[in-house]
């Protein structure tokens, strides 16, 4: 099995600067699995073009090579350039796909009712990718497994690769940048704080790296060097 960071993110505003307002375009953190027959790409959030891109010049792939989608969340900044992989079939936790669908139909019901046009046709290209997605199984490939990691968002869940030498977690926004992870602190802007909390000590118990939400890969603090 092997794995590449293809592009790392960046939050919207993170509060950890005391940031209030949006600073940027927030894009989450991609990867790449190579696991057997399978190519996993998770969180795709640059634009279409931009990932094509990313994806030829860090692993020297189309997107046509990729076999699977997996989302740690359901949300523009993870899934901003899915459209490049139509082909491809996309997972996302079903705890995630069934909260996000509820909240989805009662936001573009409250758009339309309101005549913002705009919005409605954003929310209804959101609800078209939602029902593409299929409820992600426990394991997506050998040494891949979800792992589940709610409170940022109610169905959040990331995946935990078990190598010869090390544990990996992709935790998506359950840690959103490495600075998280060494001040011991979860988004305020979390659904839930005390499941993200929760969420967080999982990660920090049996990761020996993690691959953040929206930063590169980090060492876990807790561990010692290897």
């Amino acid at each position: 099995m092997q794995y590449h960071i293809v592009s790392i993110g960046a939050m919207e505003r993170n509060p950890l600067w005391n940031e209030r307002e949006p600073m940027r375009t927030g894009h989450a953190t991609t990867t790449l699995i190579v696991a057997a027959d399978k190519r996993i790409l998770v969180d795709p959030g640059l634009p279409p073009q931009v990932l094509e891109a990313r994806l030829n010049e860090r692993v020297n792939m189309r997107p046509t090579d990729i076999t699977d989608i997996f989302l740690t969340s359901f949300r523009r900044e993870t899934t901003r350039g899915i459209r490049a992989f139509d082909h491809a079939t996309w997972w996302v936790n079903e705890a995630e796909r069934e909260g996000v669908g509820v909240a989805l139909i009662g936001e573009l019901a409250r758009a339309s009712d309101a005549g913002e046009q705009e919005l409605v046709a954003a929310l209804e290209q959101d609800v078209a990718v939602l029902r593409e997605c299929k409820a992600a199984p426990d394991v997506l490939a050998e040494g891949v497994d979800l792992f589940p990691l709610p409170g940022v968002s109610p169905g959040l869940c990331g995946l935990i690769l078990t190598m010869p030498r090390f544990t990996l977690v992709i935790a998506g926004d359950a840690i959103p940048m490495g600075a998280y992870l060494e001040q011991g602190e979860v988004p305020n802007f979390a659904a839930d704080v005390d499941k993200a909390r929760e969420s967080f000590a999982d990660v920090v118990e049996v990761a020996d790296l993690v691959i953040p939400g929206r930063d590169h890969m980090v060492v876990n603090p807790t561990r010692r060097p290897f």
